[in-house]
């Protein structure tokens, strides 16, 4: 993998992921009357800036995002500052960011949906039924081809997969066409469990799905193939279409990562772990082995990781100062002394830097062993 596409889409990508959040805290702020006191692009040490309206613009020597400085963040002894605003000015302001980067992510995937790609088609087929499983019990059976889920059509097995992962927990139900006993073909609808803990060699439901086209053994004899039997179709949608694509998109990957941390505690597997290192590898493999195009799609999924992480109650982060203003509306008003949070939010940073340090070590041995962040 060449330098450019490692180092260029992750440096791209995370300015601008980092910029449009800050934007948020900006925004609110100069709305509310709170002194922004320097907004900058990159990581000082500053290269250059100027100063408009009491706020520094400048532009820093490291290009690896943005921030806002805000007056006061912990201190309120300043009528302009942030700790001396209401708690719900200070929530807003906090929240900002990362509502931000859920709202980034629609438009990314909308741009995404307008520019055509080839995208995998084919009948999503049920190839196997596990015994004792949801599906076997519900009367879902080999050979039966998906047609809808919850409503929601499934045109390859991509969508079949991800529909069921959005409604784990749930009975989903299954709309298949089937091959009647007498001929023909007929329509079934099948409702169907989709557990939070199945057996380690099965899915939520019980099945193992392939495309038609791999299940057709004349497919692979034809030298223009009917459309049953083609892997892939060029598809791109108009900007209002697309729109509405792009905040459905939004909300399944929502959903996708909550059920993801609702799994951990039915013992599923927990998400891959990545430093700085990891992730600036991830935007590489991603160009190189699918184009550019898909980079749209990686970067609205990493912006809304950036806003769930961010809301965490974690310190340093907006989530860890949105706990102490939660803590003090739970108090009556009555604040946590500001040198006690200044001392928790610099042990978290500690903290985290720790265990960046670590998860870079082993990203390293990782990426000098051959491995990837996709293995």
């Amino acid at each position: 993998m060449s330098v450019i596409y490692a180092v260029l889409p992750f440096v791209s990508m995370l300015v601008v992921l980092i910029v449009i959040h800050e934007l948020g805290h900006f925004f609110t702020a100069k709305a509310f009357g709170i002194k922004v006191l320097e907004a900058g692009i990159g990581y000082p040490p500053r290269a250059w800036g100027f100063e408009w309206r009491g706020t520094i613009y400048s532009i820093n020597w490291l290009p690896l995002g943005g921030f806002v400085r805000l007056l006061g963040e912990e201190d309120p002894s300043d009528p302009q500052s942030l700790a001396a605003q209401p708690a719900w000015k200070r929530l807003i302001v906090l929240f900002a960011g990362s509502g931000m980067n859920i709202i980034l992510p629609v438009f990314l995937f909308a741009i995404a949906f307008m520019i055509p790609r080839d995208v995998p088609v084919g009948p999503a087929v049920i190839e196997v039924v596990e015994s004792g499983s949801p599906a076997a019990a519900a009367g879902i059976q080999p050979g039966d081809q998906i047609v809808e889920l919850e409503g929601r059509e499934v045109k390859n097995t991509a969508d079949a997969g991800r529909i069921i992962r959005l409604n784990m927990g749930d009975t989903i139900d299954f709309k298949v066409r089937r091959q009647a006993t007498g001929g023909g073909e007929q329509i079934v609808d099948v409702p169907v469990k989709a557990r939070w803990d199945p057996p380690s060699n099965q899915g939520p439901t019980g099945i193992r799905i392939a495309n038609r086209a791999q299940t057709i053994p004349q497919c692979a004899t034809f030298t223009d193939p009917p459309p049953e039997c083609r892997p892939t179709e060029r598809e791109s949608y108009n900007p209002i279409k697309a729109l509405g694509k792009g905040w459905t998109s939004t909300w399944d990957s929502l959903i996708l990562a909550r059920n993801q941390i609702i799994g951990l505690f039915y013992g599923g597997h927990g998400p891959d772990v990545a430093g700085p290192v990891g992730i600036a590898q991830a935007p590489g493999e991603v160009v190189e082995e699918s184009g550019w195009l898909v980079l749209l799609d990686f970067a609205a999924l990493l912006s809304i990781n950036l806003a769930i992480i961010n809301v965490l109650p974690l310190p340093m982060l907006d989530g860890g100062r949105i706990a102490f203003v939660v803590l003090e509306v739970i108090r009556g008003g009555k604040r946590i002394a500001p040198e006690k949070e200044a001392i928790v939010h610099l042990v978290g940073l500690a903290l985290i830097l720790t265990m960046a340090v670590v998860v870079t070590y082993f990203d390293i041995l990782r990426i000098i062993g051959g491995g990837s962040l996709f293995e």
